[in-house]
């Protein structure tokens, strides 16, 4: 790390504030990021605006971006900024850190720079508690239009197993399921069968609940409850600006772990999350409805759940994926049948005429 002759860096000037757009690229690991010596303002998630607060270090998953404000008010210097994975599952990951350099103008190069004190690759508590600080603005130019009232409730388990398959290696294939179903890619593209109305090509039975319920968070469940894969993707049918809150639970099958999902085409409001087991008699009673965050990419913890809201205002097909690129290729995914609303400006536009086809 401190052969850093190669390494980018960004020139500052003492008593100067910086806005640092920081986005996780990376396709399977959540990161921790942090610049020795120097505290950050968080100021906006995803394209929208937050309370600022300040902080060490940022949390950020992949697909996320964290907007940040950070004041160079240090003794000139060269300093570290570093990104290492967070992992508080018992998974294996390449624990290496990825650095640039923060430089004050005027020093030279040969100063050795300093690093950062990073959160442990493990370190739950600053997850919790980093997530835990987000909030919306909620002001009158830029308000939370939280939806208050609820038309549609849904529950999706998250899972990871293993599936026989005769043609794999020892017989098996690594799977991922939301609610026991595993996404099957298909072979017309979802928003021309849906404009169309083609026939055959994806169903809209997409089930509410898991159809198997069980203790989602006890002891590491090694036996797999076996994953429903059919012929063609199943979807789920939403009415047009109808609201719907969404619970995401992570589970033991195979392994808990933190899962990054993102949703195409609406961002959400994060109205609550925990560890365990959701509980919907007593857990809608501590959700945040006042400035809950608003963005489009949410983690769920490992071994707990997350609950979103939002309103369907966006006629389409829309999918909801884990963010993690290995779980999306077990898949870990789903879309969402949008219906139209009442005229044409609420409605899908047609495909242009010099579309090219698939």
């Amino acid at each position: 790390m401190l052969s850093c002759a190669d390494t980018y860096a960004v020139e500052v000037e003492q008593g100067k504030t910086y806005l640092f757009r920081i986005i996780n690229a990376a396709l399977n690991d959540e990161l921790f990021f942090a610049v020795a010596g120097h505290n950050m303002t968080v100021v906006e998630i995803d394209a929208v605006y937050t309370k600022p607060f300040s902080t060490n270090a940022v949390l950020i998953a992949p697909g996320q971006t964290t907007n940040v404000l950070l004041r160079a008010n240090q003794a000139p210097g060269r300093y570290f900024m570093a990104a290492r994975p967070f992992m508080d599952a018992p998974i294996s990951v390449d624990n290496i850190t990825a650095t640039a350099i923060l430089q004050y103008k005027g020093i030279q190069n040969t100063v050795i720079p300093s690093l950062p004190q990073l959160p442990a690759l493990n370190d739950s508590a600053f997850a919790l508690s980093y997530n835990a600080k987000l909030r919306s603005l909620n002001s009158p130019l830029f308000p939370a239009n939280v939806p208050l009232k609820v038309d549609r409730h849904l529950f999706y388990t998250i899972g990871l197993g293993v599936n026989p398959c005769p043609t794999c290696q020892n017989g098996t294939q690594l799977t991922a399921s939301l609610n026991n179903i595993t996404f099957v890619m298909p072979q017309t593209a979802l928003l021309q069968a849906r404009y169309f109305n083609l026939k055959g090509v994806f169903t809209t039975d997409f089930p509410d609940r898991p159809p198997t319920p069980f203790n989602y968070t006890g002891a590491p469940l090694t036996a797999n409850l076996q994953t429903t894969q059919s012929n063609r993707p199943r979807l789920s049918k939403i009415a047009f600006n109808s609201t719907v809150e969404l619970v995401l639970q992570d589970t033991n099958l195979l392994s808990v772990e933190s899962h990054p999902f993102h949703l195409h085409g609406y961002n959400f409001f994060v109205v609550g999350s925990g560890v365990g087991n959701f509980d919907p008699k007593n857990d809608p009673a501590k959700f945040n409805l006042v400035d809950p965050p608003e963005r489009n990419t949410v983690g769920v913890p490992t071994g707990g759940w997350t609950a979103i809201r939002f309103r369907a205002d966006n006629p389409g097909v829309w999918f909801m994926h884990c963010h993690l690129e290995v779980h999306t290729g077990w898949g870990l995914k789903t879309a969402f049948v949008v219906e139209d609303g009442p005229d044409a400006d609420h409605s899908v536009l047609p495909p242009p005429k010099d579309l090219p086809p698939c």
